[in-house]
């Protein structure tokens, strides 16, 4: 690993979700330890989701060591937790 994150990282997610799973394992594989954020699967209800990050798709990655956030796009946190902590 590059560099150990001072603070964990989130991940808003559920379970079921083929994207948020991609990210997890990323994470796993890099030997992060992380906070798991379970979102109700029905959109209307990620109210708090909406709030955190201006939309309700998952998964969304928040990583305050660098003041990061991406929403809905599992390939572009991969290659975020790669270049920054891989």
């Amino acid at each position: 690993m590059k560099k150990k994150p001072e603070a964990m990282l989130e991940l808003y997610q559920f379970e079921e979700c083929p994207y948020c799973k991609r990210v997890r394992e990323k994470m796993t594989d890099l030997g992060m330890s992380y906070i798991i954020h379970n979102v109700p699967r029905a959109r209307e209800k990620r109210v708090k989701l909406e709030k955190i990050s201006g939309q309700k798709f998952v998964p969304v990655l928040v990583d305050a060591n660098t003041k990061t956030m991406i929403a809905d796009d599992d390939d572009k946190a991969i290659e975020y937790l790669e270049k920054t902590y891989g």
